[in-house]
């Protein structure tokens, strides 16, 4: 750009008044930098500080005096430079929220450099109007840092968070209702038994989880690089790692490795939940499918009694209300039909679905005893997972949906390598003749094997992402979706005790939800008046 005559100096005072001095205006049409007659402009240096006070402009007149302005221009659309124009777009939504620095006493600029209408960021016109009369007040200093808005971005997570979580509560109850009638079908249809090997397979199919996992999060990110997705990925698994390990949202450049960690706490978590799978094939022999069914299913109050000494879970009147309500609708569904009632086991494995109640109860009261210790077992199996196995709150939903699965595999992978031993103890004693299934069976029992590693990974990261309360409670919905589906499929309209227990459980898990949800709210407002007083106290 050429300019033409002298610059004008910059001065934190009003331009002299005197008759002789030499003043230029240079010009510029609306497209180009060349002078034109029509929008007179300072050369003042767009460099200018909001340090330096609003510089004045003039207008030569008859005697020389100045007129000033406020520094803030203003300019119709049809005037305005195309170049300047695209980019102040990209700034609109951040230059309107912006409060202008109205500080006169402070002889600070009364605008910010970037404002959307001004097309020259740092020069000054002379035709500038003066300031509006309106001015709107000055924000203040929480409004103007979007940083800390906690309870917005709280909302956002929190929401965020129960999206996923409906979406793998959804995947979990269809694919478990899938395993549990594959698993009836395979038992008591075709004849194939073998409750150890069932629960090898079963729990050794979890392994798949993480290297399907990671081929979806391939095909997501396509495009990049191998070596940097791997390198990605191994640095999310390896931190988050380390803020289990730790609780912690901030991990040390000099934290060890967490591998030993993980390998204990993995170690310590299958052994828990091989024992209370197998509760279940040991006594589903022993007592009756009701008892079963009834006493398996109350793992979700063991599951919050155990939340309140392990997890500082607080022990609230509704919570407690709703466990109990979906353990009544339980018992009714178990014990009001003449006909066994068809569930499934979280560890694979089935029963009911038979014509008589009385013909699998050999040894009720030791069938009992043993599905007892085993509901108890696996509602601390639950709740050790969330303790030593799952990130701290304030973890992002999708790493904490990436790290269930890969701890998923984890557990699946134990089992391959440490949980066989017992197989060929098991064959040469004579307690369970190996023997695979061949034909249908075979590939039924891979669907339900399948069916039971989807259910479990979408299981681990429904507690990862909530609690193992309503987890477990959600678990129970289970037994509502089979008879509705017995319904659909065989045509037999559900008894009475099925409707009436189903309508119990699904009630207990809306009220525990909307607990979960109101304690949440609870402390999402306590932490944003926590904050509001550090505000003050820093303000102060």
């Amino acid at each position: 750009m050429s300019h033409r005559g002298h610059p004008t100096p910059l001065s934190s005072h009003p331009p002299s008044s005197t008759p002789n001095a030499h003043r230029t205006e240079v010009t510029f049409s609306p497209n180009t930098w060349e002078p034109s007659p029509h929008r007179p402009v300072s050369r003042t240096s767009s460099r200018a500080t909001s340090r330096e006070p609003a510089i004045a402009s003039s207008k030569a007149n008859g005697n020389g005096s100045a007129k000033y302005t406020s520094g803030k221009s203003t300019l119709s659309l049809g005037e305005e430079d195309h170049s300047d124009l695209d980019s102040d777009l990209d700034l609109e939504e951040m230059g309107d929220r912006r409060p202008p620095l109205h500080k006169p006493a402070d002889r600070r600029s009364q605008q910010p450099l970037l404002h959307k209408d001004d097309e020259e960021r740092g020069r000054t016109g002379y035709d500038n109007p003066p300031d509006p009369p309106d001015r709107p007040p000055l924000f203040t200093r929480r409004s103007t840092m979007r940083s800390r808005s906690p309870d917005t971005q709280a909302k956002l997570a929190t929401r965020k968070k129960y999206t996923y979580a409906a979406f793998f509560l959804g995947l979990s109850l269809v694919s478990f209702v899938i395993q549990t009638e594959t698993a009836v079908y395979i038992q008591h249809e075709l004849g194939w038994n073998k409750a150890y090997c069932m629960l090898y397979f079963t729990h050794g199919s979890w392994s798949l989880l993480w290297p399907f996992q990671l081929l979806i999060l391939r095909l997501q990110k396509w495009k990049m690089p191998w070596e940097t997705f791997w390198r990605r990925h191994v640095y999310l698994v390896r931190t988050t790692a380390q803020m289990v390990e730790t609780q912690e949202l901030s991990v040390p450049r000099s934290q060890h490795s967490p591998i030993p960690y993980m390998l204990r706490k993995t170690a310590l978590v299958t052994c828990a939940l091989t024992v209370a799978g197998g509760s279940w094939y040991v006594a589903v022999n022993l007592t009756s499918p009701s008892d079963l069914t009834a006493i398996y299913n109350c793992s979700a109050f063991f599951a919050y009694a155990f939340s309140v000494p392990l997890l500082h879970e607080k022990l609230r009147l509704d919570k407690s209300f709703a466990v109990a309500v979906a353990i009544v609708g339980v018992l009714i569904v178990a014990y009001g039909d003449a006909t066994p009632t068809k569930h499934g086991g979280k560890s694979g494995g089935s029963v009911g679905g038979g014509d008589k109640e009385d013909s699998e109860a050999s040894n009720r009261v030791a069938g009992n005893l043993i599905i007892g210790v085993g509901s108890v077992l696996y509602g601390f199996y639950e709740v050790l997972y969330k303790k030593l196995a799952c990130p701290p709150e304030g973890t992002s939903p999708g790493r904490g949906m990436i790290f269930a699965n890969t701890f998923g595999s984890l557990i699946g992978s134990f089992t391959l390598l440490v949980l066989w031993i017992p197989l060929p103890i098991l064959h040469i004693t004579g307690l369970e003749i190996f023997e695979l299934p061949r034909g249908e069976a075979a590939w039924l029992l891979c669907i339900s094997v399948l069916a039971n590693a989807t259910f479990s990974g979408s299981f681990l990261v429904l507690i990862s992402l909530t609690s193992p309360v309503l987890s477990s409670v959600a678990a129970l919905l289970t037994i509502f979706l089979v008879a509705i589906v017995d319904w659909m499929w065989t045509g037999v309209p559900l008894s009475p005790a099925a409707v009436v227990g189903g309508l119990l459980i699904i009630a207990a898990f809306l009220l525990l939800s909307w607990s979960t949800y109101r304690e949440m709210a609870e402390e999402r407002k306590k932490k944003q008046i926590d904050l509001s007083d550090e505000d003050s106290s820093n303000e102060d």
